[in-house]
Parts: structure tokens; sequence; C-alpha cells
């Protein structure tokens, strides 16, 4: 059917996910980086995420689209009201508890001044491979770094070179002795994932993280872009 509809323009998104938050029907979803009409069928045309768009990246048209289904936006809503709930009732730790944490995104060329106050590029939490739970809402479209906790004492940009725009998760497999395969596996195969980095450090033990990550990989059934990059013990990226 022919029907008013939103429109996103790419070209001027610049991701800061206002319109997500602002389209109650949950239609928008932001893919690497920039908003995103995903969900057609949720877009009721009246047009909420509009006003809320900084850079006018958000306008109407007409055009064929699937009819408005309510039915199924009151579903969905039920189904993020219970998952807000269930993580407002945490009730175990409280470092382990869900949190998600707000950051405009940054072209990848960009470089922070070598003076002045460091900002922080943490986006998730928890970051320990065994406390993430598997379905949280942070792995979703992430870009998702799995460093061995000793690299962001050995590597100075840590926060800037590796966790800047990825949700990151860190372990130390001699030190937790577990094998993170099927967590990793569990995380990659149920969420949208759309890339991996893999950060360990030159010393043996952590072949057990790369390995992990790396057999997660293949036990997902899914083609994701991954690489891994080895930090030396002086602190520098092993060619």
């Amino acid at each position: 059917m022919i029907r008013r509809i939103i429109r996103i323009d790419k070209e001027k998104c610049n991701g800061c996910g206002a319109c997500a938050d602002a389209c109650h029907e949950g239609a928008i979803d932001i893919i690497n980086g920039k908003a995103e009409l995903v969900r057609e069928h949720f877009c009721d045309g009246l047009g909420d995420c509009l006003p809320e768009c900084p850079t006018g990246a958000i306008s109407f048209e007409e055009r064929e689209a699937p009819e408005y289904d309510e039915e199924a936006v009151k579903e969905a809503q039920k189904k993020i009201s219970a998952k807000n709930q269930a993580i407002s009732a945490h009730t175990g730790c409280p470092g382990s508890k869900i949190m998600q944490i707000q950051r405009t995104e940054t072209p990848e060329t960009d470089q922070s001044p070598s003076t002045g106050p460091q900002i922080s590029r943490l986006r998730n939490w928890p970051v320990q491979i065994k406390l993430a739970p598997v379905h949280a809402p942070y792995f979703n479209g992430a870009k998702l770094l799995i460093a061995a906790d000793c690299t962001a004492y050995a590597y100075a940009g840590f926060h800037q070179d590796f966790m800047r725009n990825k949700v990151t998760l860190i372990g130390c497999p001699k030190l937790d002795q577990v094998d993170y395969t099927e967590k990793l596996t569990a995380i990659i195969q149920q969420n949208d994932i759309q890339s991996v980095t893999i950060l360990r450090m030159e010393v043996p033990c952590c072949g057990g993280l790369e390995m992990a990550a790396k057999k997660a990989l293949q036990n997902s059934g899914k083609f994701i872009p991954w690489q891994v990059v080895t930090i030396g013990i002086d602190g520098k990226i092993m060619e």
C-alpha cells in the first residue's frame, strides 16, 4: 500500500540515536553508526522522531510500504518492557548490573589531542567475559572488542585506538582458569555482532583467549569480519 512513512538521509545522519529513543514503536535501530528504519510496519507515520533529529536527516515521504501493524508494535513493546523490568530488578552483585553507556560514535580517523583531558570510550558494563549476559542490549549491532585484560595496561592508547565505538569484553584465561569458547559462541551467535577484534599480549597464555575467540567465530556459523592484534610487553603493537 502507498502511505506516509519516514525517510532517513544517511549522509546527514550522525548516529546520535535520538530518533531511535524518540520512536515509541521501536521502528528505528542504529546500525553501523547510522539510523535505519528497520521495521517499516512499526512506523505509524506520525513523526515523533523528526523534531529530535539534530541534523535534519529525517523527513516524510509517500511510498509503497507495509501497513502499520499496531498489534505487532504492542507485542514488541511488551517484550521491551519485560526486559527493562528484568534489568531494573537486578538483585545480584551491584557490580554486575547491566549498563549501556550512551556515547556519540566518532569517525575512526579522528584522533584525540595529545594534551587536555582524556575521554573514556567505555560503552558497556560489565566488561568481564564471565559476567557479561549473553543477551545484554549493548550487543545489538555491536563491533566487539575481546581483549586480554593486560592489554589495557601495556598499550597507552587502549581507549582511543581499540575501545572507541566498540563494546568491550575482557578476560584472562590463565587467571580465570576457564575456556571462554562457549560463552563467546553464544554472544556472537545470538546477537547482531558486526565485527570482532581480538586484542592479546605476546605472552603464550594469551593464546587461550585468541583460540577461544576464533573457535567462537567458527562455531557461531556466521561470517563476521575479524582481526587479531598482538601487543608486546613493551607496549607496542607487534606486526
